[in-house]
């Protein structure tokens, strides 16, 4: 009777320790979706703010605002895939 006894506690405990494995995966592959919809949101925004810069530069009449203009887009678009790249990397 004993026996019988430990081995159902001991089946329930596997079930639900089991159980729990499986929510907390939900959970992580919740976080790891969210995290790379967010990631699109931001890489999209700030290629967005570069476009919109590369607009103001062609739109100057003066170069050297111009080329400085053409820089920061260029740097934005640059940090923007650095970053989204290497976050993606570390949620997968």
């Amino acid at each position: 009777m004993a026996t019988a006894t430990s081995t159902k506690t001991a089946n329930q405990a596997d079930a639900a320790a089991q159980s729990l494995r499986d929510v907390n995966e939900q959970v992580l592959d919740f976080g790891r979706k969210t995290s790379a919809t967010i990631l699109d949101a931001y890489e999209t925004t700030f290629k967005t703010v570069a476009d919109y810069q590369d607009k103001v530069a062609e739109s100057s009449q003066v170069e050297w605002v111009s080329n400085i203009a053409h820089a920061q887009a260029e740097l934005t678009r640059g940090v923007a895939n650095v970053y989204a790249s290497t976050a993606r990397g570390l949620i997968k």
